[in-house]
């Protein structure tokens, strides 16, 4: 049953009104109410309440399940064509309605109101790129090693995939797990962080627009542990495909053991930036800007220690701080370079880590507290002669920190750069092409970037290595982890 959109203090500005949805989705029919009663988001640049959604019980996530279970055979059934054909559709949609679920995204989760726009363009992309990719799975010959025998080996589906996504990309992780799922022939059942579920609603509401059929796609809200744990349970539930803290994928990766899940899991990073004293150092500093304080340092491949060669340490310093204190802080919808962080969690955080930083010895170059733009943003923050000691260098800050560190020689740098259980992606600035080689074969990280920051899209197979993840995301990678292989050795009668 439809309800008339719930906001109770904001609202939001669209051409589309209908793309603002404060319902679950499931099996073609959006849900108001819940037992659970209702869960408020509130947009972390004003702490205005935007809107609710239903708090989903455990018997109604099972329900999606079911949904999904149910209309599986058929999708994956359809001709590779027309789930190609559908899945464009979605990318045409999403990339028509730019600004309307932009304007969403900055509402429910705070980013500058042009990262929001470059997120739609990016987690467009897989839409687009997974379309195609839908008609490529092939029948594979092999030669045959038996007499009068005929080898294939065949990628088939693998059913019900879970999906969870985060709050910092509400939109792009969405798309980038869903559309690789569905080209695979896979349906999907999505739950949203409760602190950003609109951006998933919104996408929910323009992929029936598309044709994607009912239970094919289905987004169910409320808390985790209510929606999430029958999946975990759940033989139907073939992948989980989850992007969050390492913690919480740890927990996943052991709840699934009983039904053994294929399991896609993006989880923490503690990106290192080295600078060699070889580099172009001005191109470093504004790469370094990009790196540290993108989606105001809310990211996994947002850079968190800086190891500096010592000849160029103190022209590094003074640059990136001076660069730092230029950054504008402010409501999202004003287009600033920092904008809120999610919660009081994580400015309570950043307050922690730049006090233990400075106890254990650091200098603090700019920044150091909370911004009088309101409770839930923080300062562009720049610390240097940061001890390896200190928590910053140790845990992930997610936030605008920036620590910084001098080394001497290239093994040092590359082996502290090692010295952490994560290994998503490391950042590199030389001039020198065999230190280049060397520093990408040593680093122990899935993906490594050489003088520039902007790595990822929708091409590449996006993760990490050790406590980082398992699997690939993007890619033709990205797709075959929702598929089985099945190998057929056939004689004819």
């Amino acid at each position: 049953m439809e309800m008339p959109v719930r906001q109770t203090a904001a609202t939001l500005r669209l051409d589309d009104k209908r793309l603002f949805r404060p319902f679950a989705y499931i099996d073609g029919k959006w849900i108001a109410n819940a037992a659970g009663g209702t869960i408020a988001v509130t947009d972390p640049a004003t702490g205005d309440v935007i809107g609710e959604v239903a708090s989903l019980s455990a018997s109604e996530s099972t329900r999606a399940v079911e949904a999904a279970d149910k209309s599986f055979a058929d999708w994956a059934a359809l001709l590779p064509q027309k789930r190609a054909a559908i899945l464009r559709r979605w990318f045409e949609l999403i990339t028509e309605h730019r600004e309307d679920l932009a304007q969403i995204m900055t509402h429910e989760q705070g980013k500058p109101i042009s990262e929001a726009r470059g997120e739609i363009d990016y987690g467009a992309s897989f839409v687009e790129f997974y379309a195609e990719e839908a008609k490529r799975p092939n029948v594979e010959g092999v030669t045959s090693h038996l007499p009068d025998a005929e080898v294939e080996v065949w990628l088939e589906p693998l059913g019900v995939a879970a999906l969870i996504t985060p709050w910092n990309f509400p939109s792009a992780m969405v798309t980038r797990k869903a559309a690789a799922a569905l080209a695979a022939g896979c349906t999907v059942v999505i739950h949203p962080s409760a602190e950003t579920p609109f951006s998933c609603l919104a996408l929910a509401e323009l992929a029936e627009r598309a044709g994607v059929p009912a239970g094919v796609f289905n987004v169910v809200t409320g808390a985790p542990e209510a929606v999430v744990g029958p999946w975990m349970k759940d033989v139907r539930v073939r992948a989980l495909s989850f992007t969050g803290s390492t913690d919480i994928g740890k927990l996943l990766y052991r709840q699934s053991a009983d039904t053994v899940k294929r399991m896609v899991l993006e989880l923490g990073g503690h990106a290192p930036f080295i600078v060699f004293a070889d580099c172009d150092l001005d191109l470093a500093v504004e790469e370094a800007i990009k790196a540290k304080f993108a989606t105001s340092g809310q990211d996994c491949l947002g850079a968190n220690r800086f190891l500096v060669e010592r000849p160029v340490y103190e022209a590094f310093c003074d640059r990136f701080a001076a660069r730092t204190r230029q950054l504008t802080v402010g409501p999202g919808l004003d287009d600033p370079d920092i904008g809120p962080l999610m919660n009081s969690r994580a400015i309570r955080k950043q307050d922690d880590h730049v006090a233990d930083a400075l106890e254990a010895g650091a200098k603090l170059l700019s920044g150091g507290k909370g911004h009088d733009a309101g409770p839930l943003f923080y300062e562009p923050t720049v610390l240097s002669d940061v001890p390896g000691t200190a928590r910053i260098m140790r845990e992930e800050t997610f936030g605008p920190v920036a620590a910084i560190a001098p080394f001497d020689s290239e093994d040092e740098a590359l082996s502290r750069a090692n010295e952490t259980e994560y290994g998503l992606v490391a950042y590199v600035h030389t001039s020198d092409p065999r230190r280049i080689y060397r520093a990408s074969r040593t680093l122990r990280f899935g993906m490594v970037a050489v003088n520039r920051t902007k790595v990822t899209g929708a091409p590449i197979p996006f993760g990490g290595m050790k406590q980082s993840g398992l699997g690939r995301e993007g890619a033709r990678m990205g797709m075959s982890d929702f598929m089985d292989v099945k190998y057929v050795c056939r004689d004819w009668a």
